[in-house]
């Protein structure tokens, strides 16, 4: 059971990496697209359009990308003063105080899962990537022109004429992001979670005894 538990959560390790990588790209086309827009303002007087439309749509994109890894390190905002406390004193009850909050968290998440899918498929489903459309022309055959004809059809974002995007790959990212932190939170509930690692009894600690012995 544990060496399965182990695998499951290196493979989720990796897949929250991965993410990650993917949403700090999106912070960096951001900083070159807010730039881009600063100098055409100032130099040339002529805004980048949809500017703030992709800023807005990035976010989303880059937090919900960003959120398992950010999980699986333990840096995700909590309330950790009882946990400071209990640790030095009370660490069992310290211990299994952060499993039931990575169990309580897991729960919270896989809501927003379940929640988050039909969501996805109805965005999804509004472009007729796969099935005849309610509107607009009937297939070609062509899959290019196919995949051009059923991304205009989309539900999207922005503002026509400016800058405009379909939905389903942002609720895509927000359904990965908070479904992959759901199963890091049950894992952490399950094999133990990271509280102990980021607030070490300090009695026990081995680098701690080494100095005091040196």
């Amino acid at each position: 059971m544990q060496n399965l538990v182990s695998g499951i959560r290196a493979i989720a390790t990796k897949l929250a990496v991965g993410a990650n990588v993917i949403g700090t790209t999106f912070i960096l086309l951001l900083v070159v697209i807010m730039n881009v827009d600063v100098v055409a303002r100032g130099v040339f007087h002529a805004p980048l359009r949809g500017t703030v439309e992709v800023v807005i749509f990035s976010l989303v994109l880059i937090v919900f990308l960003q959120l398992p890894n950010v999980v699986q390190g333990g840096r995700l905002t909590r309330s950790d003063g009882f946990l400071l406390l209990m640790q030095s004193t009370r660490p069992k009850v310290s211990h299994l105080a952060s499993r039931v909050i990575d169990l309580v968290s897991g729960l919270f998440m896989a809501l927003i899962t379940w929640t988050m899918w039909p969501e996805f498929l109805d965005a999804f489903g509004s472009c007729g990537f796969f099935v005849q459309p309610e509107f607009g022309g009937a297939p070609t055959g062509s899959m290019w022109g196919d995949v051009v004809q059923s991304w205009g059809r989309c539900d999207y974002f922005g503002t026509p004429g400016v800058f405009t995007a379909p939905w389903w790959p942002a609720k895509l990212a927000i359904l990965f992001g908070v479904g992959l932190s759901a199963l890091l939170f049950l894992l952490k509930a399950i094999a133990g979670s990271d509280y102990g690692d980021a607030f070490p009894d300090s009695d026990n600690d081995p680098s701690n005894m080494q100095r005091s012995q040196s």
